[in-house]
């Protein structure tokens, strides 16, 4: 059976942005660009019984649709780095979606993932890299940004079993609600909403 994760897809403009970073590097096996994605929540290996339950789980979350822009990049592994990757823009609503996700996967008791959320796309897997020649590159690199986003919904994706990056696989799309106009006049707003951005 694949293994299912649950993810964030990268727009093509901003996967665009991303596929310019790769090369530069020795030792970095770069991700293939329409392989791009931020994941929620890694699910592993699971039985088609709990699949199901999941799938229809997560057909209950009713969320709005919100923005975010890739901002940065870094690596894992400080001693001996092993990725890349670009982070994300600090956003309370991909933290309330990424954190429901959550929930639902302990109420299906399903196995925790140890690592602590954060939100990234991986750009290379790291074999044999320098350390120096990673911060270099990271260096030369630390002005990197994308122009928001809409995140219009989360899939969950499956992978088979392979070194890593890909290729994956669609199963389930579930788009989030659009947002209502607010139908206060502006005048009457608070003067901290109009001089929010």
């Amino acid at each position: 059976m694949p293994r299912l994760f649950i993810a964030l897809e990268i727009p093509r403009e901003a996967a665009l942005s991303l596929s310019l970073l790769r090369g530069g590097l020795h030792g970095a096996r770069w991700i293939d660009v329409e392989n791009y994605h931020i994941t929620l929540r890694f699910i592993g290996d699971i039985d088609a019984p709990t699949a199901d339950e999941l799938v229809h789980a997560l057909d209950r979350i009713g969320r709005h649709a919100f923005n975010l822009s890739l901002i940065g990049l870094g690596s894992f592994g400080s001693k001996k780095p092993h990725s890349l990757w670009a982070g994300v823009s600090a956003s309370p609503d991909l933290m309330a979606l990424q954190a429901e996700i959550e929930r639902i996967c302990q109420r299906l008791h399903l196995r925790p993932d140890p690592r602590k959320f954060t939100p990234h796309v991986s750009l290379a897997r790291l074999r044999g890299a320098r350390v120096h020649d990673v911060v270099q590159y990271l260096g030369a690199r630390s002005n990197f940004r994308t122009d928001p986003f809409t995140v219009s919904r989360f899939v969950v994706m499956s992978a088979r079993e392979s070194v890593g990056g890909g290729p994956y696989v669609t199963e389930e799309i579930y788009p989030l609600t659009q947002a209502k106009p607010s139908s206060q006049p502006i005048e009457a707003m608070p003067k901290s909403s109009i001089n929010s951005r």
